[in-house]
């Protein structure tokens, strides 16, 4: 055995008695808190040192990995082993959406939400056969490195920074937007507060170390993650059903959750309120059509009401009339809002979905709109998965290329885990909803419904719309982001274990903001500075220069992400579409096909994000709202072909492509080194044989 290989397998054997004494020294953190609970210790204290001891963990590990060495900085010397690197991407790919945004998506849609599940599993069998192996011969630190040195020249570079800024900014805000939510749960402060409280956990690690620090503080923030997935949802399976592996029991629950949704379906109080919800929303259309007219109508309604409470001396009158004038619109355009935001109730006087329906549906047209989205969805999320820098990043850490296609295996590994138990989750959690929430009453709500309303009414609200003191399931708005992190309190277990599953949270969350902060630091410390603007930068320069552009694109995340600009799905299929068709063509056909010319890779990346970004503007609500100034709250009317703004990468892909492969034909072939490179990376024994 070579020298180098003793020495890997020393670091190896080293790595597993570091974290197998993390795992135990975790785990008595845990119980210890839960005796301290036990004792009287308030639950806002218990929060604050859950928070606090993650990030003081995660600090930790930043500092001991802190380095100024350029190949530890951004591909952590390439020594990590390939069991570590799966754990890593496992953890740097279950972002805040994968773990707080799954089991809510699958919550709320039923069987549709599962294009999640399988298009982000499929993306690593795209990474597996088209892209980690090859990619990890061409030896580069970043995807544009990779676009530079295939393609030549600065032009491809520096459209591939660009489109890693955008798509990796895109996705951090969704990350530090769920870094928010928790930090605000676990200790109360203000949802902006909690936003930079997360930031600081952050930058700890990717600040100090890069690379180097972020792949071990993604490994202890995967621990953390699974273990807090895991405990909550097999004891709500245990707690239903007596079994141990929700897995195994996601069938006989869905069964009783279908029995549920027939009974509801049915049930009169339930039809009353969507009766109740559909009037409302009719109404609010029939003002839409002439808007002025009521606006002004409504306000001389209001007026003379207040004038004849005065008439009559009725004080009581007089002062709910008052209040109702002063709660009216102040502006016609206020008023077409709150319009909108009332028709949009339509949705709620609906029959509710079935779980386990495909392609749910009033009629035909509707069940094969759901179909060609979810197929579109499907599609994006995978080529996306496939394309996303800050993951095929991991892939330069590995020792050798064998080390990289073994470490993909064990991500999905690591990866499978988690997704094959959020199916199972989503139906424990809407069991407890239909048996035991819906059909109570009002005064008797479990204590984490006010909990959840005091952190964001948006995410959690139940109102007495038809006035019988009862909750009937139309009456019900929640959240698909709050589903996870209420499951403990859903399941009536200790507080202990909710402040556990908020940390598993925010080490998915923290985990892939830090690879994203870090992918786009890179790009223009890397990729823009040293690659195109001084090639002669010292390393210490180069370095510390990536260490402030982190924090500046940290803050300016942070900024955004404070404005809640749309739910943490969305923006992480965003990032997913923009990332397929700006990179995934030229990827592929940059290994695949030695033809492939500068030129005509440049041109694809830029066509493909452009109408990947375009449609999304004219198509999300927030976009049209920045863009063009139209009205959140008004109704989508101009979709192409049905497909939803989740799944724009599904035009920018084959546009991509398209135009990759005529202009590669049109314009003269790269030279004869380049065509080798590409020889050498895919058939590496093809001149010796």
């Amino acid at each position: 055995m070579s020298t180098v290989a003793q020495s890997q397998k020393a670091f190896f054997a080293q790595l597993k008695r570091v974290y197998t004494f993390y795992t135990g020294g975790f785990v008595a953190f845990v119980v210890v808190l839960a005796i301290l609970e036990q004792m009287g210790l308030p639950r806002q204290t218990m929060g604050y040192i859950f928070l606090l001891a993650t990030i003081l963990l995660y600090a930790g590990i930043g500092i001991m990995s802190r380095t100024s060495d350029a190949a530890e900085y951004y591909v952590a010397g390439r020594r990590v082993p390939a069991l570590f690197n799966g754990m890593a991407t496992g953890a740097d790919w279950m972002s805040a959406a994968s773990f707080i945004g799954m089991a809510g998506t699958l919550y709320l849609a039923g069987f549709n939400g599962l294009a999640f599940v399988m298009g982000w599993t499929g993306g690593y069998v795209l990474v597996a056969l088209f892209l980690a192996p090859y990619m990890r011969k061409f030896g580069q630190f970043t995807i544009p490195d990779f676009l530079g040195a295939r393609y030549g020249g600065h032009i491809p570079r520096l459209v591939g920074i660009f489109i890693a800024i955008l798509c990796s900014f895109t996705y951090v805000v969704a990350q530090i937007y769920g870094v928010g939510i928790i930090t605000t749960r676990l200790t109360g402060v203000d949802f902006t507060i909690g936003v930079f409280l997360g930031l600081a956990g952050i930058l700890v690690c990717s600040f100090l170390g890069g690379m180097k620090a972020v792949t071990w503080t993604q490994v202890a923030q995967y621990i953390i993650l699974i273990v807090a997935y895991m405990i909550p949802v097999v004891w709500l399976s245990v707690k239903q059903t007596g079994i141990p592996i929700p897995q195994l029991v996601y069938g006989s629950q869905l069964e009783k959750v279908t029995q549920l949704e027939e009974k509801l379906i049915n049930d009169p109080k339930e039809k009353e309120v969507r009766e109740i919800f559909r009037q409302r929303s009719a109404d609010a259309d029939a003002k839409l059509k002439d808007s002025a007219a009521a606006f002004a109508a409504g306000k001389d309604g209001l007026e003379k009401a207040v004038a004849d409470a005065r008439t009559a001396n009725d004080a009581a009158g007089t002062k709910t009339a008052e209040e109702a004038l002063a709660k009216y619109p102040r502006t016609e355009g206020e008023a077409k809002i709150a319009w909108a935001k009332e028709k949009a109730l339509a949705a709620r006087s609906n029959p509710p979905l079935r779980h386990g329906e495909a392609f749910a549906g009033k009629d035909d047209k509707a069940r094969d709109i759901a179909r060609k989205n979810f197929m579109a969805l499907v599609f994006c999320l995978m080529v996306g998965t496939a394309a996303l820098p800050h993951i095929l990043m991991r892939y330069y850490t590995t020792p050798s290329v064998r080390e990289a296609r073994n470490s993909v295996t064990w991500s999905l590994f690591f990866i499978f885990l988690l997704y094959f138990t959020a199916p199972a989750l989503a139906v424990l959690v809407k069991f407890v909803m239909y048996n035991d929430v819906v059909g109570s009453a009002f005064a008797d709500l479990p204590r984490w419904v006010q909990s959840w309303a005091m952190v964001d009414p948006t995410l959690m609200s139940i109102t007495d719309i038809n006035k019988d003191g009862i909750v009937q399931l139309a009456e019900i708005a929640i959240g698909g982001d709050i589903v996870v992190l209420a499951t403990p309190e859903i399941g009536g277990l200790p507080y202990v274990i909710s402040g556990l599953v908020a940390a598993g949270g925010l080490a998915a969350a923290l985990s892939t903001a830090d690879g994203l902060l870090l992918t786009i630091a890179n790009a223009l410390s890397h990729d823009l500075y040293y690659k195109m603007i001084d090639p002669n930068a010292p390393t210490g320069r180069r370095v510390m220069l990536s260490k402030m552009l982190l924090l500046v694109v940290a803050l300016a995340a942070a900024l955004v992400a404070a404005q809640k600009p749309a739910d943490i799905l969305f923006l992480v299929s965003a990032a997913f579409s923009i990332a397929a068709a700006g990179f995934f063509p030229a990827l592929v056909m940059g290994i695949f096909w030695k033809r492939t010319t500068g030129i005509a890779a440049t041109l694809g990346m830029v066509a493909g994000v452009g109408v990947t970004f375009y449609y999304m503007t004219i198509t999300q609500p927030w976009l049209r709202e920045m863009f063009y100034d139209i009205p959140k709250a008004m109704p989508v009317t101009n979709l192409w072909w049905d497909i939803q703004p989740i799944s724009a990468g599904l035009f920018g892909v084959p546009l991509g492509f398209l135009i990759i492969i005529v202009v590669s034909l049109l314009t003269p072939a790269p030279s004869r080194e380049v065509q080798e490179l590409v020889e050498h990376v895919r058939y590496p024994n093809l001149k010796a044989a």
